[in-house]
């Protein structure tokens, strides 16, 4: 008997607002893979704002996009008023611990938080504390000198991501790490 892998809860979305009277809403997809996450008859976690997981809640439906927007129809939103009523709600996937995106350039939230930030010069600078999903790239918040420092999370800036050897490589530019532009 196969013993039962470790799971983690990963978020793969964020309703926003409802499109159309017949329930469907606007994705804001945190995932590179919303084809995968959202296929029909997928089953998906629910976290309103401020709320308790609730495990199963939502299943797809349908998935389609519209003007460069991510449209979901959930089985259990029947009208615009359901719909809007979810706004906001994190929509979330329990993935086995080692799962790890299928593209060698892409990762996971939950690999980077924590890795140690190192310069191209080999110097520590403190660890990953945090992605955050902007609407043109993803920015790495990393603790540098008792403070918060955001770096965009984009080749030039970050050419080395070594999860096995838990750190990331950010290329320092005047003004990233150190706050002081010069």
């Amino acid at each position: 008997m196969a013993l039962p892998q470790p799971t983690e809860s990963v978020v793969v979305g964020r309703i926003g607002r409802a499109h159309g009277i017949k329930g469907e809403v606007s994705v804001e997809p945190r995932t590179d893979e919303p084809d995968r996450r959202f296929a029909v008859g997928t089953a998906l976690d629910a976290r309103a704002p401020g709320g308790v997981l609730r495990p199963g809640a939502l299943t797809v439906e349908g998935l389609r996009w519209h003007q460069g927007r991510m449209l979901v129809r959930f089985a259990e939103f029947r009208d615009r008023t359901a719909a809007e009523a979810a706004r906001g709600t994190l929509v979330e996937v329990q993935v086995e611990a080692h799962e790890a995106p299928t593209d060698p350039e892409e990762f996971y939230d939950r690999q980077l938080v924590g890795l140690v930030v190192r310069t191209t010069e080999g110097v520590e600078v403190g660890p990953v504390t945090g992605v955050i999903h902007g609407a043109a790239q993803d920015i790495l918040a990393i603790k540098a000198n008792g403070r918060e420092v955001l770096v965009p999370f984009v080749t030039e800036l970050v050419p080395q991501v070594d999860l096995a050897g838990g750190f990331v490589v950010v290329a320092d530019r005047p003004g990233l790490l150190d706050g002081d532009p010069q």
